[in-house]
């Protein structure tokens, strides 16, 4: 099975040598980049789960119905909300769906599992952090998901080969082939493989020129939908089942 996410976060990053981008247009550009990556899945018939951080769900809201109407998940990405910021995010946007937010997602500030499930969260996606040196460590970490406190956690994949995890930065980096053929190979030895991407990294870095390492611009924008598009073909016409996190643990 195919889990593919993406994380729909702010770029904080400044401009280089320019005017400032506002916050209005920063939250255009997510919702351009989000769109582009919904025109792709939908092309391909395939459902995905999509972490909204937390911070902006009130301001994406119409981003955020656009998604499900779509038929995909939309769960939460934590970057720094407390409990009660939290909460009442999970309230509001599960009143806007009339569906219930399930899944959560962690890396630099993690909330305790234990509050977690009280606010009725049932399963927790974290990640690490990923620099141009972090992929190319040889991992290793378990890749089942387990029960703790209540809460399904689902772990990173790693291919059991190259020892590279599945994250943004090396989906980004990677020649296409070299990616399908570990997927390929993942699945022959695990259940799933989690896919997580970024959605800034669809962003135009010769638009909007953001002062980012050079290696996080390196095949970007049209690059990333070229490559998405292109993982989902091969999905397809390997017949690979794809599905969205909370159906696959539930």
């Amino acid at each position: 099975m195919v889990l593919l996410t993406f994380n729909i976060t702010c770029i904080e990053a400044e401009v280089k040598n320019g005017s400032p981008i506002t916050d209005d247009e920063r939250l255009k550009i997510i919702e351009n980049n989000t769109r582009a990556i919904l025109r792709i899945l939908d092309i391909h018939d395939i459902k995905s789960s999509f972490f909204v951080e937390v911070s902006l769900t009130e301001k994406l809201q119409n981003l955020i119905k656009a998604i499900s109407s779509k038929g995909h998940e939309i769960a939460f990405y934590n970057k720094g909300s407390n409990p009660e910021e939290i909460e009442n995010a999970k309230k509001n946007i599960q009143d806007l769906l009339e569906k219930q937010i399930r899944g959560i997602r962690q890396k630099d500030v993690k909330v305790s599992q234990e509050i977690l499930k009280l606010m009725e969260f049932n399963y927790v996606s974290n990640i690490d952090n990923a620099n141009i040196l972090f992929p190319f460590k040889r991992l290793k970490r378990d890749t089942v998901i387990t029960e703790e406190d209540g809460l399904s956690i689902v772990p990173e994949s790693i291919s059991p080969y190259s020892q590279l995890p599945y994250n943004d930065f090396v989906f980004q980096i990677l020649p296409m082939k070299y990616y399908q053929n570990m997927v390929l190979e993942t699945l022959q030895n695990e259940e799933f493989v989690l896919i997580y991407l970024n959605t800034w990294q669809f962003t135009d870095f010769k638009k909007y020129r953001f002062d980012i390492p050079f290696y996080r611009s390196l095949f970007s924008g049209k690059k990333m939908e070229d490559k998405l598009d292109a993982l989902l073909t091969f999905l397809n016409d390997r017949e690979m089942a794809t599905s969205r996190m909370k159906d696959y643990i539930f």
